[in-house]
């Protein structure tokens, strides 16, 4: 039987936690708890209202992955769940809005993806995001100049950008817009992606064709679309090592030489917190550098 514990007044199932899910580095489930309740106060505003897709991986980053957007079986009747409009039909989401939730789902092994949405608002995003995905032998310092040149191409437009790393090889750009349809972000997302290319031709490409991405970064702008998610600030990857998706200063992207300047692990994060506060912070108000973006046409 799995052993109880009681997270903000709720009866939770735990289950074994000495299992090892990162061999690199002998990090277990239990980790992956404590770490999740380390950042809950970081994490959980980012999860907030949004409905949460899951990437599981029970047996650690080499086993089996699945991906799931329904709410899973078994799932205990205090989580909140919200019926979330699909082409295809509407779909009941979880929403994870507070600690004893956050934890339920961390005890499944998972990385959290959330839309650039509301489910206030499921048709008009909130965030604009740009995924900077390097080619070998690019690596994330080549994403790092490509995002300094995005931020000033935003800028311009009255948007303030913030940057995070993606916990994998790359760099997610992300910033608040408002008045906007996803239709008309990821159009407006399309079209900077297409000015980096034109600007920097021999290091950014907008498309996804692999035979074309050695030695570029690929601008990844459909995360826009309203059925599209990004991994969540602050969750766990399932990569060899417990890497994380990790918020960053422009300054350490701008002294970016070498990848490994820009790879934290969880264990790096408390004292990043203690340093920084959440710098993604103002992503979460409408205050100034939150933009509208301009019509495309």
């Amino acid at each position: 039987m799995s052993p109880i514990t009681i997270v903000a007044g709720r009866r939770l199932s735990v289950s074994n936690l000495d299992k090892v899910l990162y061999p690199a580095t002998g990090f277990t489930k239990g980790e992956v708890l404590h770490y999740y309740a380390v950042v809950a106060d970081v994490l959980l505003p980012h999860l907030r209202d949004r409905p949460v897709s899951f990437l599981r991986y029970p047996d650690g980053p080499g086993g089996q992955r699945f991906f799931t957007k329904n709410v899973p079986p078994g799932t205990p009747e205090w989580v909140t769940t919200a019926e979330v409009p699909r082409s295809e039909g509407p779909a009941r989401m979880v929403v994870l809005d507070d600690l004893a939730a956050l934890m339920w789902a961390a005890n499944l092994v998972t990385e959290f993806h959330t839309p650039q949405w509301v489910l206030a608002a499921p048709g008009e995003a909130d965030r604009i995001v740009f995924d900077l995905d390097p080619g070998a032998p690019a690596s994330v310092v080549e994403c790092c100049a490509v995002a300094v040149w995005l931020r000033e191409r935003l800028r311009a437009d009255g948007i303030e950008a913030y940057a995070k790393t993606s916990g994998a090889k790359g760099l997610h750009l992300l910033a608040g817009v408002r008045g906007a349809s996803s239709a008309e972000v990821s159009a407006y997302a399309k079209r900077l992606a297409l000015e980096a290319e034109r600007a920097m031709p021999r290091q950014v490409l907008h498309r996804m064709t692999r035979s074309l991405r050695a030695g570029k970064v690929f601008v990844d702008w459909s995360q826009n679309a309203g059925r599209k998610t990004t991994a969540t600030p602050y969750t766990l990857r399932a990569r060899d090592e417990p890497t994380v998706s990790a918020p960053v200063t422009w300054q350490e992207v701008e002294e970016c030489r070498d990848p490994g300047q820009l790879a934290f692990a969880a264990d790096d994060i408390p004292e990043r917190l203690r340093r920084f506060g959440d710098l993604l912070a103002p992503l979460l108000t409408t205050g100034p550098g939150t933009g509208t973006v301009p019509p495309t046409g």
